[in-house]
């Protein structure tokens, strides 16, 4: 069984390679992915690595946590899944509660949903 492993504190010039490199010295990788802004592509200072074999990430886990990388401390676990996040309606608009026009209150209207906040 597969482990997929969060890679955290990674300095922003990393590539995909050197994270692939950096696993590699424990095991087999079978992917490794840098999250990047999807706006500017620019990193964002973490990641994720797929090991094959569980005894191998585990031990790449154990040694790699809290090292130095590139100067900067690793936080290195295990994935877990991504929570649900509510989706709200974006800046300024739809929840009238919480920035959008707030039209029925008395004409007060905008900014943060009026005598509530």
């Amino acid at each position: 069984m597969s482990k997929r492993i969060y890679v955290g504190g990674l300095p922003f010039k990393t590539t995909e390679e050197e994270m692939n490199t950096l696993f590699a010295a424990y095991g087999a990788v079978s992917s490794a992915k840098l999250i990047t802004d999807k706006y500017s592509g620019q990193s964002r200072g973490f990641g994720f690595v797929e090991m094959p074999n569980d005894e191998e990430a585990n031990a790449a886990m154990e040694k790699l946590n809290g090292s130095d990388f590139g100067g900067r401390k690793l936080t290195v676990n295990e994935a877990r899944p991504m929570e649900a996040r509510p989706r709200t309606g974006g800046f300024g608009g739809g929840d009238r509660d919480r920035g959008g026009r707030g039209g029925d209150r008395g004409g007060r209207g905008g900014g943060y949903g009026g005598d509530k906040w």
